[in-house]
């Protein structure tokens, strides 16, 4: 007598796989083994949920015996009284301890779900556990105290690391992505030299190579540790979408801005990146700016991106300082009025620029009395670039003329009102010439560069919470608009496109952005056949 399977409608749901067709001759399976199989599926699915509701219970417990651990002593009274006034409401009210077991089941479930972390138990294998460990021992002679009162002290010797590293996570070579880890009340967070000595430390025992990132909370008294990707440096001059006024001096980090611009790289791939935005015009907090640099540090190729950016908009006039002929290229082009290179060249453009100055004042003051519209030119945003102030005051000073530098007083002080728009670049060598009016009024700050962090500080008022490449390429740096936070910045490729040595992608990438010549070249007179 051969087996019959079950029909398709009565074979049960759970079941993986099919039953095999016996071969001729052979016997019948149990049916008796099949039906017990089939009930312990069913059992198992039956008591999925209840196992998935015990494990978020005990993850739940477990967070809340964390967060009560890192309560300050002082807290627990209040946070007791708030946590017991809070049931006693729920059991009164009506339904209330009905609706807040629903609640603590879906919160248990919820939590209890699978997670790509629970595929391999949740802990870390064994060589990640000596990475640790090896961490926390290291940390010990920094965060502990020799007469800690503390019965069990967050870091001692031979101590455990599960308490004092809330959370972890490896790529797949095994290195340390991030971690977050509590500190003891006594350190000193507030100290800079603290901070970066724990920073520096943790960059070492994390491996070298690469950036992290330094997340601080000091109410909580933890620090998060972050592995940062690289910026995108294949990202050349072009055309981004910016509102008017709006500037992309370079791309950032996704954590730390809202918004994104799509951008094509050197390979043509389209995709969308961070940047950070410069705002200017009557309503900025921070109309001028400052780039400050070793050489060859990509300062010049900072204020050439930010050229090729206001030619959409409005005029650029460029004060070359260092007289290298890096801004030829704007010469003769439409909406550029000069390119100076010399000290009597730079003074004489820098009092037009005064005059001009003072000629939308005077405009913009009348037409507001009267009630009108201001008028175009008035309204046109002009910008001033200039780079190596530093050199033209010495060799101003040299020639027995005035400063250059004492003309940017009145664009600086008033030209954002008329939106005028002063960008300066120079090295850190002569930073120390740069007069009062110039370190003043320009509050957006830009460092590029191998800088230390005493450097990044001194420029942009506050050190950076990110660790410096191992490789700096150039237009590589930090930003900081105002009084924000420090940022990240790699600066867009834009070189002189009469540099041979650039790459040629990227030089039909600036001359595609140039305007049309005010006059074009004069033309070669035909030759006419002798003879």
């Amino acid at each position: 007598m051969a087996w019959r399977p079950f029909p398709p409608a009565l074979t049960p749901l759970h079941a993986s796989h099919p039953h095999p067709r016996p071969a001729p001759g052979l016997a019948p399976p149990d049916r008796g083994r099949d039906l017990r199989r089939a009930a312990a599926d069913h059992a198992l699915d039956a008591l999925h949920l209840p196992a998935v509701a015990a494990r978020g219970l005990a993850r739940l417990a477990s967070s809340a015996r964390r967060r009560w651990e890192r309560t300050p002593r002082d807290r627990r009274g209040p946070v007791l009284f708030a946590v017991t006034t809070c049931l006693l409401v729920l059991w009164l009210t009506p339904y209330g301890p009905l609706l807040g077991a629903v609640a603590l089941a879906g919160a248990a479930v919820w939590h209890g779900r699978e997670r790509p972390s629970d595929a391999a138990g949740g802990e870390p294998c064994e060589a990640e556990r000596a990475r640790l460990q090896t961490l926390y021992e290291a940390l010990v002679p920094h965060l502990s105290l020799t007469d800690d009162p503390r019965p069990q002290p967050l870091y001692a010797h031979d101590g455990d690391w599960r308490r004092a590293f809330t959370d972890f996570a490896f790529t797949e070579e095994g290195r340390l992505a991030r971690l977050r880890l509590r500190y003891p009340p006594h350190f000193g967070d507030g100290d800079p030299e603290a901070r970066a000595h724990l920073q520096e430390l943790l960059c070492a025992k994390a491996g070298r190579g690469r950036e992290y990132h330094f997340a601080w909370e000091e109410e909580l008294g933890e620090l998060t540790l972050t592995a940062l990707p690289p910026l995108p440096a294949g990202v050349c001059a072009q055309r981004f979408v910016t509102a008017p006024g709006e500037t992309v001096l370079g791309f950032t980090d996704l954590h730390t801005v809202r918004r994104t611009v799509p951008v094509v790289d050197d390979g043509g791939e389209r995709r969308d990146v961070p940047p950070v935005v410069w705002r200017t015009g009557p309503r900025s907090t921070e109309p001028h700016l400052l780039a400050l640099g070793h050489p060859g540090s990509g300062t010049t190729t900072l204020l050439r991106s930010i050229a090729l950016q206001a030619l959409r908009q409005g005029e650029v006039l460029v004060v070359d300082g260092g007289g290298a002929g890096e801004y030829a290229f704007l010469a003769g082009r439409g909406r550029v009025p000069a390119v100076e290179s010399t000290p009597a060249g730079a003074l004489s453009a820098l009092e037009w620029v005064v005059r001009e100055t003072e000629r939308r004042l005077l405009a913009a003051n009348r037409v507001r009395q009267t009630g009108r519209d201001a008028p175009e030119d008035v309204c046109r945003p002009l910008w001033v670039l200039v780079d190596r102030p530093s050199v033209l005051s010495h060799l101003a000073r040299a020639e027995g003329q005035r400063d250059p530098q004492d003309l940017l007083q009145v664009p600086l002080r008033y030209g954002r009102a008329v939106r005028v728009t002063v960008a300066l670049a120079d090295q850190f060598e002569g930073a120390g010439e740069l007069t009062g009016a110039v370190r003043a009024y320009t509050r957006a700050r830009v460092v590029l560069g191998a800088a230390t962090p005493q450097e990044v500080r001194a420029v942009l008022g506050e050190a950076p919470s990110t660790t410096p490449p191992p490789e700096v390429p150039p237009g590589r740096g930090y930003a900081r608009l105002g009084s924000g936070p420090v940022h990240r910045l790699q600066v867009p490729a834009a070189p002189d496109p009469f540099d041979e040595e650039a790459a040629e992608p990227q030089r039909r990438a600036v001359l595609e952005l140039l305007p049309e010549p005010v006059a074009g070249p004069p033309k070669a007179p035909a030759r006419r056949a002798v003879g």
